[in-house]
């Protein structure tokens, strides 16, 4: 069953919760009223013990166009109402730090503030006819969430300038290539193909894909010896879990694990 709210749908496959952005209008640029509604989503699927994966996709011809910079050129606020950049490091946070894995399913136009929700993810499938891009550069606005601190890690800092300084879209064949996009589908195949590898996904431990998820995104800010450290530190913990003890028992018995998250 599809839910509709006033900027997305939400829909439950299988173990998967599937949010589409409905802005076809507004190429799907996010406005306060849409981070909202992210949010309370993204809590509620990471709260979800049958939730295993989160997929981002959009509706129309566009991912996300970034930031509706029409709100943000009328944007009032009151004092210490919070703004659409609260928002938007709050949503993105949740994406880049939350116990589920993020998926990506780019349809189609990704640029400025879309760009840094695919950077949010953990997994980026993209159609044929995807475009990505900062495009910051182009309407004189600095990036916030992503662009000029994250980019560089994902692409290498020579290509993160190209895209930084002339706010040119690329194909998702290329940024493939470049190390930001795991796989490229034809547009007609994207939903299907990541529906399957979500599936995937769902016959793992959450508990392990949780803990890979933390070690591997903090590995990137600390020296070699202190990230062995923690994944050591990992294991010892896993070591006594649930999952642990049933994936090395369905082995044995040639058996599927029936995995319970902890």
């Amino acid at each position: 069953m599809i839910e509709a709210k006033q900027t997305l749908s939400v829909e439950r496959i299988a173990r998967t919760e599937w949010i589409t952005f409905q802005r076809t209008d507004q190429l799907n640029a996010m406005s306060t009223q849409m981070l909202r509604e992210m949010t309370d989503v993204l809590e509620a699927a990471m709260a979800d013990d049958a939730v295993r994966a989160i997929v981002l996709t959009g509706s129309g011809r566009a991912f996300c166009a970034g930031a509706d910079l029409k709100e943000v050129a009328g944007a009032k606020h009151a004092p210490g109402e919070p703004d659409l950049l609260d928002l938007v490091d709050h949503t993105f946070g949740l994406m880049r730090h939350g116990p589920k894995p993020m998926i990506a399913a780019v349809n189609g136009l990704a640029m400025a503030g879309g760009l840094e929700m695919v950077m949010a993810c953990d997994l980026v499938f993209a159609a044929e006819s995807a475009q990505m891009g900062d495009a910051h550069s182009n309407f004189g606005v600095f990036p916030g969430a992503g662009g000029a601190a994250i980019l560089p890690r994902r692409v290498g800092l020579n290509r993160a300038k190209y895209l930084l300084f002339s706010g040119e879209n690329v194909s998702a064949r290329e940024m493939m290539e470049w190390g930001l996009v795991n796989k490229v589908v034809a547009d007609a195949q994207l939903r299907e193909t990541v529906q399957a590898f979500a599936d995937k996904l769902s016959d793992k431990s959450p508990a392990v894909l949780r803990r890979m998820k933390t070690v591997a995104n903090r590995s990137l800010n600390v020296d070699e010896p202190a990230a062995l450290a923690e994944e050591m530190l990992n294991l010892r913990a896993h070591m006594r879990s649930w999952d642990m003890r049933e994936g090395l028992t369905a082995f044995v018995e040639k058996r599927k694990p029936q995995f319970r998250g902890y």
